[in-house]
Formats: structure tokens, C-alpha cells, sequence
């Protein structure tokens, strides 16, 4: 089990925040472990967070993997996805991911995905990799991966593949209003047995957030899902 998560509530300068997110390491568990330490920390940290929460999403990821893959002495080889939900005072939340780990937002019933999900064989990630001098293969019964290694093409870490990969987030402002119900963040565990709506619908009418993480993560094993599977359901009340 290389998956790591964050859920909490602090206070910083007067406002209330809700942290969340999702890290799906691969090769050791170091970098999720130092990302559960430090990302979200770094996101707040960044001097324009209170006015352009935007940038200083986009500069933290940037110095975290900048700092990880400067110091894999301590932090090995390996590497990690990431998806991130910042809540500011009930009002604004901000998503970003690297990788495959998801958000999807419940709005009215609805699913909606508010994540990219980062795979190789997408026609701009394919060009980048390839730009960058870096490979796609696919073969029979296998994912297309980065230079054969890697099933996303962006993802902190991953020392060998620091030529070819981008941490570089996809970032989303979601305004917190009354269509919004609720949103799940899961890693790939759960979303390559459960398409969006399913998962959807298979919670919310469960009014407890951890119970409803709980019974996504339940099917998902039922489901016969073989990879680590991690599970976020944030409630709104408006």
C-alpha cells in the first residue's frame, strides 16, 4: 500500500480551511509520504495564495517535485500522483491533480470530473513526452506507459523520468453553491471499477461523509479491484 491522504480543517489568517488530497505512490513510499508532509503546506506557504490561489497552487507543486527530486538520497526513486482539494471558508474550493488520482463533484446528481486524469497516450501528453525526447509504448494487455516504465505521464518524482514527466497541475475553481452536494477524491484504485455516475449514485444518499468513503472503497474491492485504493467524500452543507 503505497497511497497516502490528508483530511483537515485549520485556521490561517482568520479564514477557514479545508485540506484534502490523495497522493498514489509507485516504487516505495517515500514521495507520497514527504507530499502528505509538505504539499498542501507549501500551497498556503506561497505569498499570493490569499490573492491568487491559482499560482501559488501552480509554484508549489512546482518547488515540491523541484525539492524531491533534488534529495532522492533520502527519498529514493520513486514517485507519486497527486489530487488536492483546498476548501476556503465553505465558500471556494480549488482542485489540482498530477496523475491518475480523480475528483468528481456531485452537482444536482450529477457527476462531473473536476481532475484530468494524465495518461500517455492522450494526444498532448503523447507530444510533450515525445518533445521532451521520451517515448509512448503500448502493448498487447498492458496500459500504454512512458518509456515502457510509467502508466501517467505527469507525477512528482520518478528521478529516471524526470526528463519525460510534467508536475505540472490541472487546476479547477469550483464556487461553492447549493447544486453542489458533494465531491470524491479516489485514486485509480477506485475509478478503474467504477465509472463517475456509478460512484455518484452509490453514495449520495449517504449523508455521513466517512461512511459514504467507505462504502466506495468496499465496492471497489468487491469489484475486484487489484490496485491501492483510496477514498475522500467531502460534504457541503449549504
Amino acid at each position: 500500500m503505497e497511497d497516502y491522504h490528508v483530511a483537515e480543517y485549520k485556521y490561517e489568517k482568520n479564514h477557514e480551511l479545508g485540506l484534502f488530497a490523495i497522493f498514489d505512490g509507485h516504487l516505495g513510499d517515500k514521495v507520497p509520504s514527504y507530499l502528505k508532509a509538505n504539499l498542501l503546506k507549501n500551497i498556503i506557504k506561497e505569498p499570493v495564495f490569499w490573492d491568487n490561489p491559482q499560482d501559488a497552487i501552480k509554484n508549489a507543486y512546482r518547488s515540491t517535485n523541484k525539492y524531491i527530486l533534488e534529495n532522492t538520497k533520502q527519498l529514493g526513486p520513486g514517485g507519486s500522483t497527486a489530487v488536492t482539494a483546498i476548501v476556503v471558508d465553505g465558500k471556494d474550493m480549488w482542485i489540482a491533480n498530477v496523475g491518475d488520482s480523480r475528483a468528481v463533484v456531485c452537482e444536482k446528481g450529477s457527476a462531473n470530473q473536476l481532475t484530468v486524469d494524465h495518461e500517455p497516450h492522450t494526444t498532448n501528453e503523447r507530444e510533450r513526452i515525445e518533445k521532451q525526447g521520451g517515448f509512448v509504448t503500448t502493448f498487447p494487455g498492458d496500459v500504454p506507459r512512458v518509456n515502457g516504465q510509467l502508466a501517467v505521464a505527469r507525477a512528482f518524482g520518478d528521478q529516471s523520468l524526470k526528463a519525460h514527466l510534467s508536475s505540472e497541475p490541472d487546476i479547477r475553481h469550483v464556487p461553492i453553491n447549493s447544486s453542489i452536494e458533494f465531491v470524491i477524491l479516489a485514486s485509480d484504485g477506485l475509478w478503474k471499477v467504477m465509472k463517475n455516475q456509478e460512484a455518484v449514485d452509490l453514495v449520495k444518499s449517504i449523508k455521513d461523509p466517512q461512511a459514504a468513503a467507505k462504502r466506495l472503497t468496499t465496492e471497489a474491492l468487491a469489484r475486484k479491484s487489484k490496485d491501492d485504493i483510496s477514498c475522500i467524500v467531502i460534504r457541503f452543507r449549504c
